[in-house]
C-alpha cells in the first residue's frame, strides 16, 4: 500500500510538472497569435494575454493523453535510473502488479478530467468566444438550439435580425414556422415577419406564406401585409456559416451534453458529432490507462540494458500513433463511416490490448 501511494504520488507530481511546461509553451504561442489579431482592433498585450489564457485550456485538454504518456515515460525512466524498479522486482512484486498504481492513478485522473476539468474547459471556451466577439465588435451570426426550437441571429449594416423556427432541416437552411424579428442599429424592434417556411438561397431567405408587421406603426396588426410566395429577405448567412455557428462539442459541458443532443435531435439536426464526443469523453479514462501501459511497455526496464533513447522514441511514437488513430476514428464516426461506439471505444481498447500483450511478453518471455 505504501509503495502504491509512493508511485501514485511520483506519477501525479510528474504529470503536474509536464502539464505546467506545456501550459507555459502553449500560452506563449497563443499570446503571440492573439496579439497579431487584436492589434488591428486597437487592443494591447493585456487583451491578447487574457484571450490566450481563455483559449489555452481547450488546446491543453485535447492533447491531455499525450501529456499523460510523456509523464509516464519520464516516471519510468526516472525509476529505472534510480534502480527503484530493480528493488521492486527484488521484493517479489511483478511488473504487472507494480503497474496497478500508475494505471489506477491514470483512471482517477481521467475521471477527474471528464467530470471536473471538462466543464471548466467548456466554460473557458465559451468565455473566449464571447471575449473574442467583444474585441471584434462585429455582427456575427449565432445559432442556438432549445426546447422552443431553433434560434438564429444574423447581423448587417442596418441592424440585427433574430430568427426563430419550430423545425428545420439538418443543415438549418430550410426553416418551418419561422419568425424574423428585425432590430435597428439602436437595438429597437422595427419589423416582424412570420412565414410558413423559409429557404436559404444565396444572399437571402426565400419566404413562403409570409406576413409582415411594421412594429413602428401605431397599430402593427392593422398595417400588416401579406407577402407573396417567394418573397426574398436579405441575409448574409451561408450554409457553411450556419454549420460553424453550431460550435464545437467541446464547448458543451460533459454533464449538459445529453440534454443538448436531445435538443438538437428535436430541432431536426444531426447530433452525431456531439454523440461521438460524448462517448469519447466516457472512454477518456481508458485511453489514459492505455497511454500509461504503452509507456511502461517500452521504458520499464533497467537503464543498464541500453537503447534507452530508442525505446523512449518508440514509446513516444506509439503514444502519438494511438492519439492520431483516435482522432481519425472520431472523424470517421462524425461522418457516419463507422458506428459511434466503435469510433469512441475501439482505439483505447486496442491500445490497452496491445500494451498488455507487450508487457506480458516482456515480463513472462
Amino acid at each position: 500500500m505504501v509503495l502504491n501511494l509512493y508511485i501514485a504520488r511520483r506519477f501525479l507530481g510528474m504529470l503536474l510538472r509536464v502539464l505546467g511546461v506545456f501550459y507555459g509553451i502553449l500560452l506563449l504561442i497563443d499570446t503571440i497569435d492573439q496579439l497579431r489579431l487584436v492589434t488591428d482592433r486597437g487592443a494591447g498585450v493585456g487583451t491578447a494575454l487574457r484571450l490566450a489564457a481563455l483559449n489555452v485550456p481547450e488546446s491543453l485538454y485535447r492533447i491531455f493523453p499525450l501529456i499523460v504518456v510523456l509523464s509516464a515515460i519520464a516516471l519510468f525512466i526516472g525509476l529505472a535510473r534510480s534502480s527503484e524498479l530493480v528493488v521492486v522486482r527484488a521484493a517479489g512484486r511483478s511488473g504487472l502488479r507494480f503497474l496497478m498504481a500508475p494505471a489506477g492513478t491514470a483512471l482517477l485522473v481521467g475521471l477527474f478530467a471528464v467530470s471536473v476539468l471538462n466543464p471548466l474547459v467548456a466554460a473557458t471556451t465559451r468565455a473566449f468566444d464571447v471575449a473574442q466577439a467583444e474585441v471584434a465588435r462585429g455582427g456575427k451570426s449565432v445559432l442556438s438550439v432549445s426546447g422552443a426550437g431553433l434560434w438564429l441571429r444574423q447581423g448587417g449594416d442596418e441592424g440585427q435580425t433574430v430568427i426563430q423556427a419550430a423545425r428545420s432541416s439538418s443543415d438549418a437552411t430550410q426553416l418551418y414556422d419561422a419568425t424574423f424579428l428585425r432590430f435597428d442599429a439602436e437595438g429597437m424592434p422595427t419589423e416582424r415577419i412570420g412565414a410558413k417556411s423559409a429557404t436559404l438561397v444565396p444572399g437571402a431567405w426565400k419566404l413562403d406564406g409570409a406576413k409582415r408587421w411594421d412594429l413602428t406603426a401605431p397599430n402593427p396588426e392593422m398595417s400588416a401585409t401579406q407577402e407573396p410566395d417567394g418573397f426574398l429577405l436579405t441575409s448574409d448567412l451561408t450554409r457553411e456559416g450556419i454549420r460553424d455557428s453550431f460550435g464545437k462539442p467541446s464547448a458543451i459541458p460533459f454533464w449538459s451534453l445529453p440534454d443538448y443532443i436531445d435538443g438538437l435531435e428535436r430541432a431536426g439536426f444531426s447530433a452525431r458529432s456531439h454523440e461521438v464526443w460524448f462517448q469519447m469523453e466516457l472512454a477518456q479514462p481508458l485511453l489514459l490507462i492505455a497511454m500509461v501501459l504503452i509507456a511502461a511497455g517500452f521504458t520499464m526496464r533497467h537503464a543498464r540494458f541500453g537503447k534507452t533513447g530508442t525505446l523512449v522514441l518508440l514509446a513516444v511514437l506509439s503514444g502519438f500513433a494511438i492519439f492520431f488513430l483516435r482522432n481519425f476514428a472520431q472523424v470517421l464516426g462524425e461522418n457516419g463511416q463507422i458506428p459511434v461506439l466503435l469510433a469512441a471505444w475501439s482505439p483505447p481498447l486496442a491500445a490497452v490490448m496491445m500494451a498488455l500483450g507487450l508487457l506480458l511478453h516482456l515480463e513472462d518471455g
